[in-house]
């Protein structure tokens, strides 16, 4: 599923991601041009430098209902849309 980043993800924002997609038992990734890093790392997800107008991949390994609620609830926090 591909998102458009709406406000740049930096230290508060990417930590708000992150508790987000630690809530779910499923494997999530971000996919970003070369790139490919765990949504459940603070780390991976800074390294990505995401900015606004970026698009994003994001993949899911387990639970597909997860997958709704996760993006919805990114969505609702202005992150993504």
């Amino acid at each position: 599923m591909k998102l458009t980043v709406q406000r740049p993800i930096f230290a508060e924002s990417a930590s708000k991601f992150v508790n987000a997609a630690s809530k779910y038992s499923s494997t999530i990734l971000i996919k970003k041009d070369h790139w490919v890093v765990d949504a459940k790392s603070l780390l991976g997800v800074l390294a990505l430098s995401l900015q606004p107008d970026d698009v994003v991949e994001l993949s899911f390994e387990g639970n597909e209902s997860e997958s709704e609620e996760f993006t919805k609830e990114v969505t609702e926090l202005g992150l993504f849309g």
